[in-house]
This record gives structure tokens, C-alpha cells and sequence, in this order.
């Protein structure tokens, strides 16, 4: 199994769809707020395929109105 390349993708997802939105419905959202980004791109960062910058983190987490802080996982300390 591949490593993920990134940590947030889980908790990106569940924040996601705890507001009912597709990855297609995201994405626009995203775009609105200023990130040329994809429904594909949605996708492989949820699915920890794709790396995510900090500047993405921080518009992630602005978009779904969470804290930055409330998108990685409890369990993040294991990471490091």
C-alpha cells in the first residue's frame, strides 16, 4: 500500500459531506473562494493521493468553515 500523501483527506471528506456537498458542489465552492481546483482533485486529496499545500489547507478549511486545526486526525502526533 502506497503512503498517503497527505493526513487531512479523511477529515476533509467527513467535514464535506457533514454539509451535504458533493465533491462537484466542493470544488465550485473552492473555486469561488479563489482555488482553480477540480472535482478530481477534490477526490485525490480526500483519498490521500494528493499533497496539500499549507495556502490549500487553510482555504480547505475556510470553505468548510472548520478550524485548520479540526482537519487533521486526533491521532496526528503518530505522523511525526
Amino acid at each position: 500500500m502506497e503512503v498517503p500523501r497527505n493526513i487531512v483527506g479523511p477529515q476533509v471528506m467527513r467535514h464535506r459531506n457533514l454539509k451535504g456537498w458533493s465533491q462537484e458542489q466542493f470544488a465550485t465552492a473552492c473555486q469561488v473562494a479563489g482555488w482553480d481546483v477540480s472535482r478530481g482533485v477534490i477526490a485525490r486529496i480526500e483519498g490521500g493521493v494528493r499533497w496539500v499545500a499549507d495556502q490549500e489547507l487553510i482555504l480547505l478549511a475556510k470553505v468548510l468553515r472548520v478550524k485548520v486545526g479540526d482537519l487533521f486526525p486526533d491521532t496526528a502526533q503518530s505522523y511525526f
